[in-house]
């Protein structure tokens, strides 16, 4: 079966990249703004959502589970809120394709509820791991029926769950959000440790719906997370911010692209999702925030991206869990560095969409980038020089590659940009999974110059 043009992109070396790009808008935000609108009393209306296949089957699941959610003709989406004790059990299995956030999110939603649903998902979902999630949802009374751990994964709900205190052993956002979720219709407080504090947009959007969430950090840095059980969540207004993980890639390819110059408009600037940017400022960019502004609880700037000489550093691994999807692109990044970049506590890698660590090594070594790696650690020696006089053509990333992405968007965008500054063009197989997170993702960089091309013969 020979593989689509959309699934076979080719990515060549360009002069300069210039100009402003809008990039989605943002994918963690937008399903919780669906799952929590549906969980609501009353209409919530939702703005500016990212319409990638992730979040429209986080969109469908919900259907099936009874909430009404309809597309408006100005392009807003309405969502008819159900309350936390209105869902349905669906008539089919639940499908979220390639959505590790939905499925693992809605979990948490079905535990809460008198209602049975079976998870699954397509062949790289349903090899990520799940028992994270279904074994702290047997804590507050659900019960929970899995193929070793992994999709389909049939989750019946308890009426009447049980507050619990969960001590997670890492900082996963989704493991949280699980619980909390689970946990509006519990009587008490529920209470959550992880070791620092990762993304936090589910306290801060269920505290806009109306849910009594705390949130304080130890002198050792660890995080602790309260929820008052028996919520009641009303609908609300959201406009979605554009996602920093989907702006991630333009503002490296501005950073690594010499002579260029762009504009990143409207990106959320949470302080649990501005690792990468930090890292990258560390690493000599030239990133400048513009018209820093409040929307809709986040705060929200306009980025403005010039070609930079970047140099290596050594990435905190308390930096970790507020960059964890940028790992890849920042590996292309320091790859285009002088120097060498260390990358500690990045185990979570390994159970994304693919082993981001080794497939992310590996296709920059057929590149001619050395790379060290382990469990939970990369290091990367940067092979580019011509930043500074805008000669890109004596680069030492090689290129001239055929890398298998393995379906994974992330390490898909990531050589996409990396074939930006190689010297021969880099053709990337597995791209399709691109438009889960950023539709027209090649479309929308050609705009300010890139040259990526339907890479079948």
């Amino acid at each position: 079966m020979s593989q689509s043009s959309q699934d076979i992109l080719r990515s060549a070396q360009v002069a300069a990249l210039r100009g402003t790009i809008h990039v989605p808008g943002d994918k963690s935000i937008s399903h919780r703004s669906l799952i929590l609108g549906g969980l609501a009393v009353g209409e919530t209306r939702i703005s500016g959502l990212l319409e990638g296949a992730d979040v429209l089957a986080t969109k469908d699941a919900l259907i099936a589970l009874g909430v009404e959610i309809e597309k408006t003709k100005n392009g807003d989406w309405q969502v008819f809120g159900v309350g936390l004790n209105g869902m349905i059990s669906p008539a089919k299995p639940l499908d979220l394709g390639n959505s590790g956030t939905g499925v693992r999110l809605l979990m948490g939603v079905v535990a809460g509820q008198d209602i049975t649903a079976t998870f699954t998902g397509d062949a790289s979902l349903s090899r990520r791991p799940m028992a994270r999630i279904t074994d702290p949802l047997t804590s507050i009374g659900a019960s929970m029926s899995s193929r070793d751990g992994l999709l389909p994964v049939t989750v019946t709900g308890t009426a009447s769950p049980l507050a619990c205190q969960h001590h997670s052993k890492v900082a996963s956002a989704q493991i949280k959000s699980a619980i909390l979720l689970a946990s509006l219709n519990a009587r008490g407080t529920t209470q959550i440790t992880e070791p620092y504090a990762s993304r936090d947009h589910s306290e801060s959007m269920l505290r806009y719906f109306g849910a009594d969430v705390q949130q304080t950090t130890d002198e050792d840095g660890s995080h602790l997370i309260s929820l008052q059980g028996e919520a009641v969540l009303h609908g609300r207004q959201i406009t979605v911010p554009r996602d920093p993980s989907s702006a991630a890639f333009a503002m490296v390819a501005a950073l690594i692209t010499p002579n260029s110059d762009v504009m990143i408009p409207g990106i959320s600037m949470n302080p649990l999702r501005t690792g990468l940017l930090d890292t990258l400022i560390e690493m000599g960019g030239s990133i400048e925030r513009v018209n820093e502004r409040n929307e809709g609880g986040e705060i929200t700037a306009d980025l403005h991206v010039k070609s930079s000489q970047l140099h290596g550093i050594e990435v905190p691994a308390s930096r970790a869990a507020s960059m964890i999807d940028e790992y890849p692109i920042l590996s292309v990044a320091a790859a285009a560095a002088s120097g060498t970049t260390d990358m500690r506590g990045v185990a979570e890698l390994r159970v994304k969409e693919t082993d981001r660590i080794k497939v992310m090594a590996e296709g920059l070594r057929q590149c001619g980038v050395s790379v060290a790696y382990d469990d939970d650690s990369m290091r990367i020696t940067g092979q580019m020089t011509g930043q500074v006089t805008g000669q890109a053509t004596d680069s030492k990333i090689a290129g001239g590659v055929t890398i298998a992405a393995q379906h994974d968007h992330r390490i898909g965008m990531s050589f996409l940009t990396l074939g930006m500054v190689a010297a021969k063009p880099i053709t990337v197989l597995g791209c399709a999974t691109i438009e889960t997170s950023f539709p027209g993702f090649a479309a929308r960089m050609s705009e300010i110059g890139a040259s990526i091309t339907d890479g079948v013969a």
